[in-house]
C-alpha cells in the first residue's frame, strides 16, 4: 500500500501494476512518482466509479459526500467526485477524498488545470448511455477524453509540455485505450458496451452474437487485426515523442510505447483471438519492447 493513504484507496493505487504501461516507475524522480500516483489515483477512482468497480461497503461514496443510497448511482458519484475535484482548484478548499486530497499538492506544485481531469469524468458519464461506438472517429473522440489527457497531464508533471510533443503523446495515450478496448472484447460486452466500431464490424460481418462465443471466428480475428493495425500506426505516430525528451523520462515514454507494442504483440501472438481472456504480454516481452523502442526513438 503507497504510504498516507487509507486501506480502500491504497486499493485503487495497487491497480497501477496491471496496466499496459508503467505508472510510476522507481527510477523517477520522488517527486515524479508521488505526483503522478496522485494522477493516477484520481483518474482509476473515475474509472472504477465509471465501471461500477467501487469497493462494496459504499466508503467511497460516503468519503465523497455522495446522498444516502447513491452508491450504486454511477451518475450520481460522477457528480460527487467532480465536486470534490472542484474543492482541489478553489483556493483553501478541502477535499473530502483521500484519492482527491493527494492530488491537490500536485496541482499546486505543477500549477495542473481542471480541463484534463474534467475530460475523464465526462468520458465515463459518457459510458453511462452511450454503449457503441458508430464509427472510427467516434472511437478516437472517446479516447480523446478517456486516454489522452492522462498524458499531457504526464507532460505537464514533468514540465515538458509543448504542442508537438502534446499531438504525439494523445497519438501514444489513444492507441493505448485502443489495445486496452481490444484486449477487453470480452470484459467489455458483459458491461454492455461495444467499443470496436459498428462501421467496421458490418465491413468484417460480424455481429454481437459473435463476439459472445468463447473464441473469435475467423471474422472477429480479422477485425480484432484490423483495429490493432490502426493502433500500431499511431504508436508508430507517437513514438518520437520519446526522443525529444532526456534522461529518465526517456524512459518512462519510452515504457509507454513498449507497453503498447508488447501488448499489441500478445494480441498477436494469440492469433487475433481475444475473447477467451486478455492477452498479456510477458515482463521479458515489455522489457525487450522497451529497449528496441529506445534504440529506434532514442
Amino acid at each position: 500500500m503507497t504510504a498516507g493513504t487509507e486501506p480502500h484507496s491504497g486499493a485503487v493505487l495497487e491497480k497501477a501494476a496491471h496496466e499496459n504501461f508503467p505508472v510510476a516507475p522507481f527510477f523517477l524522480p520522488r517527486p515524479w512518482r508521488a505526483d503522478l500516483m496522485a494522477v493516477y489515483g484520481y483518474a482509476r477512482l473515475v474509472d472504477d466509479i465509471g465501471d461500477g468497480d467501487l469497493a462494496p461497503g459504499g466508503t467511497d461514496a460516503a468519503l465523497l459526500g455522495a446522498a444516502p443510497g447513491a452508491g450504486g448511482d454511477r451518475l450520481a458519484l460522477l457528480d460527487a467526485v467532480e465536486t470534490d475535484l472542484r474543492r482541489v482548484f478553489t483556493p483553501g478548499g478541502s477535499p473530502r477524498h483521500p484519492l482527491l486530497r493527494a492530488l491537490a499538492p500536485a496541482v499546486r506544485r505543477h500549477r495542473l488545470t481542471p480541463g484534463p481531469f474534467l475530460d475523464l469524468i465526462a468520458a465515463n458519464r459518457r459510458d453511462q448511455h452511450v454503449h457503441r461506438c458508430p464509427r472510427y472517429e467516434d472511437l478516437l473522440a472517446y479516447c480523446e477524453l478517456s486516454a489522452n489527457p492522462v498524458g499531457r497531464l504526464v507532460l505537464a508533471v514533468t514540465g515538458t509540455t509543448s504542442p508537438e510533443r502534446v499531438r504525439r503523446s494523445d497519438a501514444v495515450c489513444t492507441a493505448l485505450q485502443i489495445t486496452e478496448h481490444l484486449q477487453d472484447v470480452a470484459e467489455d460486452l458483459a458491461r454492455g458496451r461495444v467499443y470496436l466500431p459498428a462501421e467496421d464490424m458490418e465491413r468484417f460481418g460480424v455481429r454481437e452474437d459473435d463476439l459472445r462465443r468463447p473464441t473469435g471466428n475467423a471474422r472477429v480475428r480479422a477485425l480484432v487485426r484490423h483495429e490493432a493495425d490502426r493502433a500500431r500506426a499511431l504508436l508508430d505516430e507517437g513514438a518520437p515523442l520519446v526522443g525529444s525528451v532526456s534522461g529518465r523520462l526517456k524512459l518512462l515514454l519510452a515504457g509507454f510505447v513498449a507497453g503498447g507494442r508488447a501488448a499489441l504483440a500478445a494480441i498477436a501472438a494469440a492469433g487475433h483471438d481475444v475473447l477467451p481472456g486478455p492477452p498479456r504480454p510477458t515482463r521479458t516481452a515489455l522489457l525487450r519492447a522497451a529497449a528496441a523502442t529506445l534504440r529506434r526513438e532514442g
